[in-house]
């Protein structure tokens, strides 16, 4: 099945998953005063994935403030994602985990094959997304590998030029 190529400016893709806290999270029922950010990440396995998410916690109030309101994805089972919540102090960022890979290539992401018995048979490749209170997506990035993420300090800082300039979204041009 080929993966889709979400276009910014247009309605983000369906997003349902169960969370880690026994409750269920869906997309549309999110109301952010300026973005949803959904972070994608590997899973527990992935050591860099680790860094990123505790690194994004630490800002984790100043999100909030600017009107941004985050959740953190995998494909991880349930048991994985608390123990990665849990070990990495990612607490209280909602945590969803069991995505679909057909809700994986949805949004864009790539999908590896896991190698060796710390890694998932199949799991996704790092993303971030933002979607405006509409349900536009307003900001699509993935990556095919771990390496290479987005700088999360740089996108914080834009926030308020965003949104105070009324910053169009950009990669819209469809011909």
């Amino acid at each position: 099945m080929p993966m889709s190529n979400p276009l910014p400016g247009q309605p983000a893709p369906e997003l349902k998953l169960d969370l880690i806290i026994d409750a269920e999270w869906d997309l549309a029922d999110q109301s952010p005063d300026a973005f949803t950010m959904i972070v994608f990440y590997r899973g527990l396995h992935c050591p860099i994935c680790k860094q990123v998410l505790s690194d994004m916690r630490r800002d984790y109030d100043e999100w909030l403030a600017k009107g941004v309101e985050i959740i953190n994805v995998s494909m991880d089972t349930r048991e994985k994602a608390t123990k990665a919540h849990e070990d990495w102090g990612l607490d209280p960022i909602p945590m969803g985990y069991g995505m679909s890979k057909a809700t994986a290539r949805e949004w864009g992401l790539y999908l590896s094959d896991g190698r060796g018995e710390s890694e998932p048979e199949v799991f996704c490749e790092p993303g971030l997304a933002w979607v405006r209170p509409d349900g536009a997506l307003y900001l699509a990035e993935r990556s095919s590998t771990p390496f290479v993420r987005p700088d999360l300090a740089a996108l914080l800082s834009r926030v308020d030029f965003i949104r105070d300039k009324s910053y169009p979204p950009r990669g819209t041009h469809r011909s």
